[in-house]
């Protein structure tokens, strides 16, 4: 198996984790119309945030950005510093770096192998305009609004795992999406940072492997931080839990992620987990995907979708090719495993293995 499909939920109550640009003193969320009616949103690029914070919260070293370019406003641009050798975040979360024209500098990119969508409200939902007034020490109170709201977020998400750890190089005529290094400068780093990295052919181009005890650690990084997951804005006055309500995760052979129609929404119950039609994607993927599929279900979130989600898979349930626990313990248990090396296969590339 080379990726791991999934859907997540977060749960927000009376909160405003991803402020659009405001109106006069007012902030906005964001949201999204559908069908005339409001869908909140959290972007991916700020989901893709909070988890790389949560990893630097949890000890991972960050690449190091500058910002570059001119004045607010006009032509500007921040850069990491482009390792992903030396850089975790840099290796999974991918870049782009521009150089300056110039110095007829080139430009170095990385696609991320790891894939988030938007975090869409799987409900219509009209957030709610809150008023405020700051009058503390001040003869003239200053006025102020923000909007919050409550609703469930969901988004597919995609780990292309063999990936991790692997830089593709440009070959004799630059074909193909490399990072721009040459073999020589690839392996100079990872000599210098100790970790034994070789050449190899991935996916009929010229890479740059690291052993695979670092590409281990590297994709245990991602479970382990949505198990803590934090971050948002409004914290101060709208402080939210983080940590996915819901999880759906599943490895395949390919590319693809048939999990997008498994959660939806109940008009009258909200989110719920459409088990006929995860089993219906099983079977249609049958010999793609490896159990067990795993889903992890926070206690007394939506206990009744939980309820009918249980008696349309009870055989399934029984026979452990899907397991349901904790978001927290299916994470924490899955980087495990990746750590430990009991999903070394993963790592392969199913069409060239």
């Amino acid at each position: 198996m080379a990726y791991l499909a999934g859907m997540m939920v977060l749960s927000v109550n009376a909160g405003a984790p991803n402020n659009g640009r405001g109106e006069e003193t007012v902030s906005r969320v964001k949201f999204a119309r559908i069908r005339g009616r409001k869908h909140p949103y959290v972007s991916a690029q700020a989901a893709r945030r909070w988890i790389r914070e949560t990893m630097v919260e949890r000890g991972s070293v960050p690449s190091p950005v500058t910002r570059v370019g001119k004045a607010q406003g006009k032509a500007q641009k921040a850069n990491t510093q482009a390792d992903p050798v030396r850089y975790a975040d840099d290796d999974l979360f991918g870049y782009m770096r521009t150089g300056a024209k110039k110095d007829d500098a080139a430009t170095t990119l990385r696609d991320s192998p790891f894939m988030l969508g938007t975090l869409m409200s799987v409900e219509p939902v009209l957030p709610t305009e809150d008023f405020g007034v700051m009058s503390r020490g001040v003869t003239e109170p200053v006025l102020h609004g923000h909007e919050f709201y409550t609703a469930d977020l969901a988004a597919p998400f995609l780990l292309d795992v063999p990936r991790i750890g692997t830089f593709t190089l440009p070959g004799a005529d630059g074909v193909g999406r490399p990072n721009y290094l040459t073999p020589e400068q690839a392996l100079q780093v990872a000599d210098a940072m100790e970790f034994g990295a070789s050449t190899l052919q991935f996916r009929d181009q010229p890479a740059v492997q690291l052993p695979l005890e670092k590409r281990r650690e590297r994709a245990a990084l991602l479970p382990e931080a949505l198990a803590h997951l934090s971050g948002g804005a409004k914290q101060a006055l709208h402080y939210g839990d983080r940590v996915p309500s819901l999880m759906v995760l599943a490895p395949f052979q390919g590319g693809i992620n048939p999990l997008g129609n498994v959660i939806d929404a109940d008009p009258d119950t909200g989110v719920r987990v459409r088990g006929d039609v995860l089993l219906q994607e099983l079977k249609a993927w049958e010999g793609e995907w490896e159990g067990p599929v795993r889903i992890g279900w926070r206690p007394g979130f939506r206990d009744q979708a939980r309820e009918d989600f249980e008696k349309q898979c009870a055989r399934e349930l029984a026979d452990g090719t899907i397991v349901i626990d904790h978001p927290r313990t299916i994470l924490l248990q899955l980087a495990a495993d990746l750590r430990e090396g009991r999903l070394d296969g993963w790592f392969d590339d199913p069409a060239h293995a």
